[in-house]
């Protein structure tokens, strides 16, 4: 298997377009024709998680955290990312990072967080907008379900639970075949009116090339006329954080004692405990400060989220119950989401989990 059969599995699965602006997601070291037969799954790229791939001769790393983040002027040796980046590429092991596209969508971090927690009810808390998109095509009567049905196995035609979504509106459509060309109905040069379907449809934006390619591949015009038009609706099948509910409530020590248990924390830095017990919990893994205001209006009782600054937790505002559980601890089960998607995709490829803790933080 190639290097860019895994890009594009995960770019499949987890868009790198949806990915922040500041974030690096992508191959980064490697070339994308080599082929590969192990991988070593990890959440940041160490000098030690090097030397783990190294031992047990792993072609590619996979990790969470992108290890370059910023402009490389020069590789020289002065930090670990130079000597990383100079030893992967002596050792031929590529490295690929799938980051905050992976944040971004349902299934990922945050689904997982949910998860281990056991949490009901999972939707994402702050929705994208603007990533959708309107697919109208007109198409006979008689290849109406054919065509239809093929964009609709492209990834068109899906709002919230519902597949197969479409509105069709019969009517007449004409044309005038030129000096070249092939009709599948009608004469050259006489004009030609068609019975036709008018439908209109859903789609993602990032498939809007596979759903026109699936639509003028089954098509029968040689020429397919559609539109694609931008739309401001939410998506509520990707975006930032998740919130769910426990099937019964918690106390709020309980609650903290369980995150503390579930996510192995040395500490949780949480706001004044309200005597309330913990229903709905709202969550980001890693940074999610931008979030609270956002829980806080979703009327979560708690928000679990990492790396909150000193006066955002005065944000709380007695409202919510903040609790603050770690970067790492938050990301941790990252490894496990690329392993269950490696190992079913591609079974005869070794797939291993890094064992090495790489969290920076220490706690006395």
């Amino acid at each position: 298997m190639k290097i860019k059969e895994i890009v594009s599995f995960f770019d499949t699965e987890y868009p790198f377009s949806f990915q922040e602006s500041y974030d690096n997601s992508g191959l980064q070291i490697g070339d994308p024709e080599k082929e590969v037969n192990s991988a070593l799954v990890c959440i940041d790229v160490t000098e030690q998680v090097l030397d783990e791939a190294s031992a047990m001769d792993a072609d590619i790393i996979i990790s969470h955290h992108p290890l370059i983040f910023g402009g490389i002027k020069r590789i020289t040796g002065q930090n670990y990312v130079q000597r990383i980046i100079h030893r992967a590429i002596q050792n031929d092991i590529a490295i690929l990072s799938v980051h905050t596209n992976l944040d971004a969508f349902s299934g990922g971090v945050n689904s997982m967080i949910s998860d281990k927690l056991g949490l009901k009810k999972q939707q994402v808390l702050m929705p994208l907008q603007g990533k959708l998109l309107k697919l109208v095509f007109f198409v006979p009567i008689a290849n109406a379900e054919e065509v239809r049905n093929a964009v609709f196995e492209a990834g068109a035609g899906v709002i919230g639970n519902y597949d197969k979504c479409s509105y069709n509106l019969e009517g007449k459509g004409s044309f005038r075949a030129g000096h070249g060309t092939n009709p599948y109905v009608g004469e050259k040069g006489e004009i030609h009116f068609e019975e036709e379907v008018r439908i209109e449809t859903i789609l993602p934006g990032h498939l809007a090339k596979k759903v026109v390619n699936a639509l003028i591949g089954a098509h029968p015009y040689e020429e397919v006329a559609y539109d694609l038009y931008p739309l401001d609706n939410t998506w509520n099948h990707a975006g930032m954080g998740m919130i769910g509910e426990f099937e019964e409530p918690l106390e709020e020590l309980s609650f903290l004692n369980l995150l503390k248990k579930v996510f192995h924390t040395g500490c949780i830095k949480y706001t004044e405990l309200r005597n309330r017990n913990i229903h709905k919990v709202a969550l980001c893994g890693g940074s999610g400060s931008f979030l609270i205001n956002v829980a806080i209006a979703s009327g979560a009782d708690a928000f679990i989220t990492s790396d909150l600054k000193y006066h955002q937790f005065f944000d709380a505002e007695g409202k919510i119950l903040i609790a603050d559980i770690g970067h790492y601890e938050s990301e941790q089960f990252t490894k496990e989401i690329f392993y269950d998607m490696l190992t079913k995709k591609f079974p005869k490829f070794a797939v291993r989990l890094s064992e090495v803790n790489t969290n920076p933080i220490n706690y006395l």
